[in-house]
Protein backbone atom coordinates (compact mmCIF):
# COMPACT_ATOMS: atom_id res chain seq x y z
CA UNK A 1 0.00 0.00 0.00
CA UNK A 2 2.66 2.40 0.94
CA UNK A 3 4.31 1.53 -2.37
CA UNK A 4 1.55 2.49 -4.71
CA UNK A 5 1.16 5.35 -2.26
CA UNK A 6 4.51 6.64 -3.09
CA UNK A 7 4.13 5.67 -7.00
CA UNK A 8 1.05 7.72 -7.12
CA UNK A 9 2.69 10.46 -5.64
CA UNK A 10 6.09 10.73 -7.88
CA UNK A 11 3.52 10.42 -10.73
CA UNK A 12 2.20 13.94 -9.83
CA UNK A 13 5.01 15.32 -8.18
CA UNK A 14 8.68 16.29 -8.70
CA UNK A 15 11.16 15.19 -7.13
CA UNK A 16 14.53 16.88 -7.59
CA UNK A 17 17.53 15.25 -8.99
CA UNK A 18 19.40 17.08 -6.67
CA UNK A 19 20.50 14.98 -3.32
CA UNK A 20 20.43 15.46 -0.43
CA UNK A 21 24.21 16.40 1.67
CA UNK A 22 24.43 14.71 5.66
CA UNK A 23 23.78 17.38 7.84
CA UNK A 24 26.04 18.91 10.02
CA UNK A 25 24.59 18.67 12.89
CA UNK A 26 21.22 16.69 14.54
CA UNK A 27 18.06 16.85 12.65
CA UNK A 28 16.23 17.70 16.10
CA UNK A 29 18.83 20.60 17.05
CA UNK A 30 18.76 21.95 13.55
CA UNK A 31 14.94 22.50 14.23
CA UNK A 32 15.37 23.82 17.28
CA UNK A 33 17.76 26.40 16.02
CA UNK A 34 15.68 27.20 12.85
CA UNK A 35 12.52 27.40 15.53
CA UNK A 36 14.17 29.81 18.26
CA UNK A 37 15.87 31.97 15.88
CA UNK A 38 13.23 33.06 13.81
CA UNK A 39 11.07 34.00 16.73
CA UNK A 40 14.02 36.17 17.80
CA UNK A 41 14.10 37.26 14.07
CA UNK A 42 10.14 38.20 13.46
CA UNK A 43 9.96 39.64 16.67
CA UNK A 44 12.58 42.72 15.14
CA UNK A 45 11.12 42.37 11.92
CA UNK A 46 7.26 42.78 13.70
CA UNK A 47 9.19 46.34 14.99
CA UNK A 48 10.63 47.40 11.92
CA UNK A 49 7.43 47.39 9.69
CA UNK A 50 5.00 47.90 12.31
CA UNK A 51 7.03 50.49 13.55
CA UNK A 52 7.54 52.29 9.74
CA UNK A 53 3.41 52.40 9.49
CA UNK A 54 3.33 53.77 12.44
CA UNK A 55 5.59 56.39 12.34
CA UNK A 56 4.12 57.40 9.08
CA UNK A 57 0.77 57.54 9.89
CA UNK A 58 2.08 59.53 13.41
CA UNK A 59 3.73 61.70 11.07
CA UNK A 60 0.16 62.24 8.84
CA UNK A 61 -1.23 62.99 11.89
CA UNK A 62 1.55 65.50 13.19
CA UNK A 63 0.51 67.45 10.30
CA UNK A 64 -2.28 69.25 11.90
CA UNK A 65 -0.93 68.12 15.53
CA UNK A 66 2.39 68.60 16.39
CA UNK A 67 2.38 66.51 19.57
CA UNK A 68 1.86 63.01 16.59
CA UNK A 69 5.24 64.63 14.55
CA UNK A 70 7.01 64.75 18.17
CA UNK A 71 5.46 60.46 18.48
CA UNK A 72 6.58 60.39 14.67
CA UNK A 73 9.97 60.92 15.57
CA UNK A 74 10.71 59.33 18.91
CA UNK A 75 9.16 55.93 16.89
CA UNK A 76 11.81 56.78 14.06
CA UNK A 77 14.62 56.83 16.07
CA UNK A 78 14.22 53.09 17.29
CA UNK A 79 13.65 51.89 13.61
CA UNK A 80 16.74 51.93 12.63
CA UNK A 81 18.29 49.55 15.87
CA UNK A 82 15.02 47.19 14.87
CA UNK A 83 16.29 47.18 11.61
CA UNK A 84 19.86 46.14 12.35
CA UNK A 85 18.97 43.93 14.78
CA UNK A 86 17.13 41.94 12.41
CA UNK A 87 19.33 41.67 9.71
CA UNK A 88 22.17 40.46 11.95
CA UNK A 89 18.85 38.04 13.57
CA UNK A 90 17.91 36.67 10.08
CA UNK A 91 21.40 34.82 9.87
CA UNK A 92 20.78 31.85 12.02
CA UNK A 93 17.08 30.95 10.54
CA UNK A 94 18.11 31.56 7.00
CA UNK A 95 21.00 29.04 7.20
CA UNK A 96 18.95 26.39 8.71
CA UNK A 97 16.46 26.38 6.69
CA UNK A 98 19.16 25.90 4.20
CA UNK A 99 20.72 23.05 5.18
CA UNK A 100 17.53 21.16 6.96
CA UNK A 101 15.30 22.10 3.45
CA UNK A 102 17.36 22.52 0.67
CA UNK A 103 15.72 21.44 -2.04
CA UNK A 104 12.49 23.14 -1.30
CA UNK A 105 13.82 26.51 -0.26
CA UNK A 106 16.37 26.55 -3.43
CA UNK A 107 13.42 25.01 -6.03
CA UNK A 108 11.33 28.22 -4.07
CA UNK A 109 14.25 30.31 -4.79
CA UNK A 110 14.90 29.50 -8.74
CA UNK A 111 11.15 29.77 -9.12
CA UNK A 112 10.26 33.30 -7.95
CA UNK A 113 13.91 34.28 -9.89
CA UNK A 114 14.16 37.94 -10.62
CA UNK A 115 11.65 39.04 -7.71
CA UNK A 116 13.25 37.10 -4.68
CA UNK A 117 17.02 38.47 -5.96
CA UNK A 118 15.61 41.92 -5.58
CA UNK A 119 14.74 41.16 -2.00
CA UNK A 120 18.69 42.40 -1.42
CA UNK A 121 18.36 45.83 -3.32
CA UNK A 122 14.80 46.27 -2.00
CA UNK A 123 16.62 46.05 1.45
CA UNK A 124 18.73 48.10 0.76
CA UNK A 125 16.99 51.24 -0.78
CA UNK A 126 14.69 50.71 2.15
CA UNK A 127 17.03 51.17 4.86
CA UNK A 128 18.79 54.08 2.74
CA UNK A 129 15.34 55.92 3.02
CA UNK A 130 15.05 55.15 6.46
CA UNK A 131 18.60 56.49 7.63
CA UNK A 132 17.48 59.43 4.98
CA UNK A 133 14.11 60.33 6.77
CA UNK A 134 15.25 59.96 10.20
CA UNK A 135 18.77 62.43 9.58
CA UNK A 136 16.90 65.16 7.81
CA UNK A 137 13.81 65.79 10.23
CA UNK A 138 15.63 69.38 11.19
CA UNK A 139 16.51 70.13 7.77
CA UNK A 140 12.95 69.10 5.96
CA UNK A 141 11.03 70.64 8.72
CA UNK A 142 9.50 73.20 6.43
CA UNK A 143 9.37 70.78 3.54
CA UNK A 144 6.98 67.87 5.58
CA UNK A 145 5.59 66.56 2.16
CA UNK A 146 8.95 65.32 1.20
CA UNK A 147 9.59 64.60 4.52
CA UNK A 148 6.70 62.20 4.54
CA UNK A 149 7.06 61.32 1.30
CA UNK A 150 10.60 59.78 1.78
CA UNK A 151 9.19 57.33 4.77
CA UNK A 152 6.08 56.55 2.60
CA UNK A 153 8.21 55.13 -0.24
CA UNK A 154 10.07 53.07 2.32
CA UNK A 155 7.04 51.79 3.85
CA UNK A 156 5.55 50.86 0.85
CA UNK A 157 9.26 48.49 -0.31
CA UNK A 158 8.91 47.42 3.94
CA UNK A 159 5.69 45.90 3.11
CA UNK A 160 6.40 44.20 -0.32
CA UNK A 161 9.48 42.93 0.80
CA UNK A 162 7.37 40.45 3.75
CA UNK A 163 4.93 39.68 0.72
CA UNK A 164 7.92 38.48 -1.53
CA UNK A 165 9.48 36.40 1.37
CA UNK A 166 5.79 34.38 2.24
CA UNK A 167 5.28 34.37 -0.97
CA UNK A 168 8.70 32.53 -1.54
CA UNK A 169 8.40 30.18 1.84
CA UNK A 170 4.76 29.27 0.85
CA UNK A 171 6.01 28.04 -2.62
CA UNK A 172 8.21 25.52 -0.61
CA UNK A 173 5.15 24.01 0.41
CA UNK A 174 3.79 23.03 -2.63
CA UNK A 175 6.49 20.64 -4.75
CA UNK A 176 3.65 19.23 -6.86
CA UNK A 177 2.52 23.07 -7.83
CA UNK A 178 6.28 23.63 -9.08
CA UNK A 179 6.19 22.37 -12.66
CA UNK A 180 2.89 24.87 -13.41
CA UNK A 181 4.87 28.06 -11.34
CA UNK A 182 5.48 30.67 -14.05
CA UNK A 183 7.51 33.01 -11.74
CA UNK A 184 7.04 34.92 -8.69
CA UNK A 185 3.35 36.23 -9.98
CA UNK A 186 2.07 32.28 -9.76
CA UNK A 187 2.77 31.63 -7.20
CA UNK A 188 1.20 34.40 -5.65
CA UNK A 189 -1.85 32.97 -6.85
CA UNK A 190 -1.06 29.91 -4.40
CA UNK A 191 -3.28 29.62 -1.28
CA UNK A 192 -2.55 30.90 2.10
CA UNK A 193 -0.39 33.78 0.21
CA UNK A 194 -2.59 36.72 0.89
CA UNK A 195 -4.15 35.17 4.84
CA UNK A 196 -0.84 34.72 5.89
CA UNK A 197 0.74 38.78 4.86
CA UNK A 198 -2.21 40.21 6.74
CA UNK A 199 -1.77 37.57 9.16
CA UNK A 200 2.34 39.10 9.43
CA UNK A 201 1.10 42.89 9.19
CA UNK A 202 -1.19 42.68 12.34
CA UNK A 203 1.14 40.37 14.09
CA UNK A 204 3.65 43.69 13.51
CA UNK A 205 1.17 46.13 14.46
CA UNK A 206 0.26 43.87 17.80
CA UNK A 207 3.93 43.33 18.62
CA UNK A 208 4.79 47.06 17.94
CA UNK A 209 1.65 48.86 20.29
CA UNK A 210 3.11 46.66 23.05
CA UNK A 211 6.36 48.21 22.07
CA UNK A 212 5.05 51.84 22.47
CA UNK A 213 3.22 51.17 25.74
CA UNK A 214 6.95 50.04 27.49
CA UNK A 215 8.76 51.94 25.30
CA UNK A 216 7.04 55.40 26.50
CA UNK A 217 6.49 53.99 30.10
CA UNK A 218 9.95 53.83 30.95
CA UNK A 219 10.86 55.16 34.60
CA UNK A 220 14.02 56.74 32.62
CA UNK A 221 12.43 57.98 29.50
CA UNK A 222 12.21 61.72 29.88
CA UNK A 223 8.59 62.01 29.14
CA UNK A 224 7.74 65.76 29.52
CA UNK A 225 10.69 67.34 28.29
CA UNK A 226 9.98 65.66 25.07
CA UNK A 227 6.44 65.93 24.85
CA UNK A 228 4.51 69.17 25.94
CA UNK A 229 0.48 68.24 26.12
CA UNK A 230 0.71 64.45 25.70
CA UNK A 231 0.98 62.21 29.05
CA UNK A 232 2.31 59.05 29.76
CA UNK A 233 -1.02 57.43 30.26
CA UNK A 234 -2.50 58.27 27.08
CA UNK A 235 0.25 56.82 24.77
CA UNK A 236 0.48 53.90 26.69
CA UNK A 237 -3.58 53.66 26.23
CA UNK A 238 -2.60 53.98 22.61
CA UNK A 239 -0.36 51.43 22.96
CA UNK A 240 -2.30 49.43 24.64
CA UNK A 241 -5.47 49.78 21.47
CA UNK A 242 -3.54 49.76 18.81
CA UNK A 243 -1.86 45.89 20.61
CA UNK A 244 -5.76 44.35 21.19
CA UNK A 245 -7.29 45.91 17.75
CA UNK A 246 -4.16 44.04 16.08
CA UNK A 247 -5.05 41.44 17.74
CA UNK A 248 -8.23 41.01 17.45
CA UNK A 249 -7.69 41.01 13.62
CA UNK A 250 -5.38 38.20 13.93
CA UNK A 251 -8.10 36.15 15.72
CA UNK A 252 -10.21 36.54 12.54
CA UNK A 253 -7.78 36.20 10.41
CA UNK A 254 -6.32 33.05 12.27
CA UNK A 255 -9.13 31.01 10.28
CA UNK A 256 -8.90 32.01 7.25
CA UNK A 257 -5.07 31.32 7.35
CA UNK A 258 -5.62 27.40 8.71
CA UNK A 259 -8.52 27.42 6.76
CA UNK A 260 -6.12 28.04 3.39
CA UNK A 261 -3.76 25.49 4.33
CA UNK A 262 -3.56 22.57 1.89
CA UNK A 263 -4.95 19.56 3.95
CA UNK A 264 -1.47 17.88 3.44
CA UNK A 265 -0.07 19.66 6.12
CA UNK A 266 -2.98 19.56 8.76
CA UNK A 267 -2.83 16.97 11.67
CA UNK A 268 -3.93 17.11 15.35
CA UNK A 269 -0.38 17.63 16.60
CA UNK A 270 -0.98 21.63 14.47
CA UNK A 271 -4.37 22.03 15.82
CA UNK A 272 -3.36 21.50 19.23
CA UNK A 273 -0.69 23.40 19.30
CA UNK A 274 -2.26 26.63 16.81
CA UNK A 275 -5.50 26.58 19.50
CA UNK A 276 -3.71 26.32 22.47
CA UNK A 277 -1.97 29.64 21.49
CA UNK A 278 -4.76 31.09 20.38
CA UNK A 279 -5.94 30.15 24.01
CA UNK A 280 -3.06 31.60 25.73
CA UNK A 281 -4.11 35.09 24.06
CA UNK A 282 -7.14 35.38 25.22
CA UNK A 283 -6.38 36.12 29.20
CA UNK A 284 -3.61 38.65 27.53
CA UNK A 285 -6.52 40.06 25.34
CA UNK A 286 -8.44 40.55 28.51
CA UNK A 287 -6.21 42.21 30.67
CA UNK A 288 -5.42 44.65 27.71
CA UNK A 289 -9.25 45.45 27.77
CA UNK A 290 -8.83 45.66 31.66
CA UNK A 291 -5.90 48.36 31.51
CA UNK A 292 -7.23 50.59 28.72
CA UNK A 293 -10.98 51.35 30.55
CA UNK A 294 -8.68 51.48 33.91
CA UNK A 295 -6.89 54.45 35.30
CA UNK A 296 -3.43 56.03 34.96
CA UNK A 297 -2.65 54.03 38.44
CA UNK A 298 -3.93 50.90 36.93
CA UNK A 299 -2.73 50.50 33.38
CA UNK A 300 0.77 48.90 34.05
CA UNK A 301 -1.00 46.31 36.51
CA UNK A 302 -0.88 43.42 34.22
CA UNK A 303 1.98 44.16 31.65
CA UNK A 304 4.63 41.85 32.58
CA UNK A 305 1.61 39.16 32.73
CA UNK A 306 0.43 40.72 29.05
CA UNK A 307 4.05 40.22 27.42
CA UNK A 308 4.75 36.72 28.99
CA UNK A 309 1.21 35.08 27.60
CA UNK A 310 1.83 36.74 24.05
CA UNK A 311 5.16 35.84 24.19
CA UNK A 312 4.19 32.17 24.78
CA UNK A 313 1.48 32.36 22.07
CA UNK A 314 4.03 33.69 19.85
CA UNK A 315 6.47 30.31 20.57
CA UNK A 316 3.38 28.72 20.14
CA UNK A 317 2.66 29.99 16.55
CA UNK A 318 6.36 29.66 16.10
CA UNK A 319 6.26 25.68 16.95
CA UNK A 320 3.21 25.41 14.53
CA UNK A 321 4.67 26.82 11.43
CA UNK A 322 7.30 24.20 11.70
CA UNK A 323 5.00 21.58 12.55
CA UNK A 324 2.93 22.33 9.30
CA UNK A 325 6.00 22.69 6.97
CA UNK A 326 7.09 19.06 8.31
CA UNK A 327 3.43 17.47 8.00
CA UNK A 328 3.09 18.79 4.54
CA UNK A 329 6.71 18.08 3.08
CA UNK A 330 7.00 14.27 4.96
CA UNK A 331 5.64 12.38 1.93
CA UNK A 332 7.84 14.16 -0.41
CA UNK A 333 10.91 13.97 1.56
CA UNK A 334 10.20 10.46 1.97
CA UNK A 335 10.12 10.22 -2.10
CA UNK A 336 13.44 11.87 -1.98
CA UNK A 337 15.26 9.78 0.63
CA UNK A 338 13.80 6.58 -1.54
CA UNK A 339 15.29 8.59 -4.68
CA UNK A 340 18.49 8.59 -2.68
CA UNK A 341 18.61 4.89 -1.78
CA UNK A 342 18.20 4.15 -5.33
CA UNK A 343 20.92 6.30 -6.44
CA UNK A 344 23.25 5.34 -3.18
CA UNK A 345 22.60 1.69 -4.83
CA UNK A 346 23.42 2.69 -8.87
CA UNK A 347 26.53 4.21 -7.30
CA UNK A 348 27.51 1.40 -5.14
CA UNK A 349 27.74 -0.86 -8.02
CA UNK A 350 28.95 1.34 -10.63
CA UNK A 351 32.24 1.65 -8.34
CA UNK A 352 31.91 -2.08 -7.84
CA UNK A 353 32.32 -2.16 -11.76
CA UNK A 354 34.56 0.19 -11.82
CA UNK A 355 37.38 -1.42 -9.49
CA UNK A 356 36.87 -4.46 -11.56
CA UNK A 357 37.75 -2.49 -14.73
CA UNK A 358 40.74 -0.84 -13.39
CA UNK A 359 41.86 -4.42 -12.02
CA UNK A 360 41.39 -6.20 -15.14
CA UNK A 361 43.48 -2.92 -16.79
CA UNK A 362 45.76 -3.58 -14.49
CA UNK A 363 46.23 -6.83 -15.47
CA UNK A 364 46.18 -6.01 -19.13
CA UNK A 365 49.51 -3.90 -18.70
CA UNK A 366 51.24 -6.88 -16.70
CA UNK A 367 53.94 -9.02 -18.52
CA UNK A 368 52.92 -12.74 -18.68
CA UNK A 369 55.64 -13.71 -16.11
CA UNK A 370 53.75 -11.32 -13.88
CA UNK A 371 50.09 -12.16 -14.39
CA UNK A 372 51.47 -15.84 -13.69
CA UNK A 373 52.88 -15.27 -10.21
CA UNK A 374 49.21 -14.13 -9.14
CA UNK A 375 47.96 -17.41 -10.18
CA UNK A 376 50.93 -19.16 -8.12
CA UNK A 377 50.31 -16.76 -5.75
CA UNK A 378 46.78 -18.33 -5.74
CA UNK A 379 47.22 -21.79 -6.17
CA UNK A 380 51.01 -22.85 -5.44
CA UNK A 381 52.17 -20.70 -3.01
CA UNK A 382 50.82 -22.55 -0.37
CA UNK A 383 53.17 -25.85 -1.05
CA UNK A 384 56.06 -24.33 -2.62
CA UNK A 385 58.82 -21.17 -2.74
CA UNK A 386 61.39 -20.21 -5.63
CA UNK A 387 64.35 -21.59 -3.46
CA UNK A 388 63.91 -23.90 -0.49
CA UNK A 389 61.52 -27.38 -0.16
CA UNK A 390 58.33 -26.63 1.43
CA UNK A 391 55.79 -29.26 1.03
CA UNK A 392 56.82 -29.59 -2.05
CA UNK A 393 59.74 -29.01 -3.78
CA UNK A 394 61.27 -25.49 -4.90
CA UNK A 395 59.83 -23.71 -8.06
CA UNK A 396 63.72 -23.55 -9.51
CA UNK A 397 63.94 -27.15 -9.35
CA UNK A 398 60.54 -27.50 -11.38
CA UNK A 399 61.66 -24.77 -13.61
CA UNK A 400 64.90 -26.48 -14.03
CA UNK A 401 63.13 -30.42 -14.99
CA UNK A 402 60.97 -28.38 -17.70
CA UNK A 403 63.38 -26.16 -19.10
CA UNK A 404 62.19 -25.63 -22.49
CA UNK A 405 59.00 -28.21 -22.33
CA UNK A 406 56.15 -25.86 -20.90
CA UNK A 407 53.85 -28.33 -22.67
CA UNK A 408 54.99 -31.24 -20.60
CA UNK A 409 54.72 -28.63 -17.63
CA UNK A 410 51.13 -27.87 -17.95
CA UNK A 411 49.79 -31.48 -17.98
CA UNK A 412 51.81 -32.28 -14.72
CA UNK A 413 50.14 -29.16 -13.21
CA UNK A 414 46.64 -29.85 -14.78
CA UNK A 415 47.17 -33.84 -13.91
CA UNK A 416 49.76 -34.54 -11.80
CA UNK A 417 51.21 -37.89 -10.46
CA UNK A 418 53.92 -39.19 -7.82
CA UNK A 419 57.42 -38.96 -8.49
CA UNK A 420 58.87 -38.47 -4.62
CA UNK A 421 57.79 -41.39 -2.17
CA UNK A 422 58.92 -38.70 0.49
CA UNK A 423 56.57 -36.02 -0.67
CA UNK A 424 52.57 -35.99 -0.91
CA UNK A 425 50.65 -36.55 -3.76
CA UNK A 426 50.34 -33.28 -5.55
CA UNK A 427 46.17 -32.44 -6.02
CA UNK A 428 45.46 -31.77 -10.00
CA UNK A 429 44.00 -28.11 -11.32
CA UNK A 430 41.99 -28.91 -14.01
CA UNK A 431 39.92 -25.77 -13.57
CA UNK A 432 42.55 -23.62 -14.82
CA UNK A 433 41.93 -22.16 -18.01
CA UNK A 434 44.38 -22.45 -20.51
CA UNK A 435 45.36 -19.05 -20.27
CA UNK A 436 45.76 -18.76 -17.00
CA UNK A 437 48.43 -22.21 -17.79
CA UNK A 438 50.21 -20.54 -20.02
CA UNK A 439 50.85 -17.37 -17.43
CA UNK A 440 51.87 -19.70 -14.80
CA UNK A 441 54.14 -22.44 -16.77
CA UNK A 442 56.02 -19.00 -18.49
CA UNK A 443 56.53 -17.73 -14.63
CA UNK A 444 57.78 -21.08 -13.46
CA UNK A 445 60.03 -21.41 -16.53
CA UNK A 446 61.55 -17.89 -15.52
CA UNK A 447 62.80 -18.71 -12.34
CA UNK A 448 66.13 -19.20 -11.41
Amino acid sequence: MLTSLFKALQSVTPVPTDLPLPLPLPEWLLVVILVVSFLFLILFVNLMVGGSILTLWSQIKGLKNKEYDILAHEIAATITVNKSMAVVMGIAPLLSINVLYTLYFYSANALTGLMWIAVIPLVTVAFLLTYLHKYTWKLLENNKPVHISILAVAVVIFLFIPFIFLTNINLMLFPEKWALVKGFFSAMTLPNVFPRYFHFIFASLSITGLFLHWYMGRKNYPFETIFPTFTRYELKKKGYSLALVASVIQFLIGPLVLLTLPSKGLGWNLVLVIFTGAAIAIPAMWMMWKGIQGDEKTIDKDFKKVLILMTITVVFMGSGRQIYRSNALEKHRELVRLKTEEFQQIKKQAKAKSNVTKAQANTSNLSESDKGKGVFNQYCAACHKPDVKLVGPPVMEMASIYKGNKSSLQEWIKSPGKKRPDAPQMPGFPQLKQEELDQLSEYILTIK
